[in-house]
């Protein structure tokens, strides 16, 4: 008698069903600690994600606020060169209104200095410095309009180039 013959065919099959169901739970729990192991990865992940982003959003924050500091130092240094400006444009508008002056004396008093010169000469002395004292009021007065154009124009320049200059440093450390 064969010893396999002894044993019923349904226990071998019962047997082999066994093995199989074995086999099939050990791939499981393998794949549902794989599975873990997977979702904590992936959760250590997310974290370094999450700081990675918050470290990135606060050197931006930090690097506008610089920038900003920069924009608004630079806007208040302008501020301050165009007040000195306008103090400088004032008081050479001041001496300006006196050099004016002196011209109008000059104009009233030449035909009481030209008395002894005949009429005829008197009257062309007289439209000259007439002529000449409003040319030159006038060309002090637009020298004094295009020096304060150029100054602020100039303050304005030099302070965007100073926020300029201020935003390509930070270009240049990242």
């Amino acid at each position: 008698m064969n010893w396999r013959g002894a044993v019923p065919a349904w226990c071998w099959w019962l047997s082999a069903l066994v093995v199989v169901a074995g086999g099939q739970q050990y791939r499981v729990v393998v794949a549902q600690g794989e599975t873990e192991s997977a979702r904590v990865d992936l959760s250590d992940y997310r974290m370094q994600v999450i700081k990675r982003e918050r470290r990135a959003a606060a050197q931006a924050r930090t690097e506008e606020q610089r920038r900003q500091a920069v924009a608004d130092e630079e806007g208040e240094s302008a501020r301050q060169k165009l007040e000195m400006a306008k103090g400088r444009a004032a008081a050479a508008e001041s001496a300006a209104v006196g050099l004016r002056g002196e011209i109008a004396r000059l104009r009233a008093s030449n035909p009481a200095t030209c008395d002894s010169i005949a009429a005829q000469q008197r009257q062309a002395g007289t439209s000259a410095v007439v002529v000449l004292g409003g040319l030159l009021e006038e060309s002090d007065r637009m020298a004094g309009d295009l020096a304060t154009a150029l100054e602020r124009s100039r303050i304005a320049g030099l302070a965007c180039e100073a926020v300029v200059d201020g935003m390509k440093s930070t270009r240049s450390d990242l």
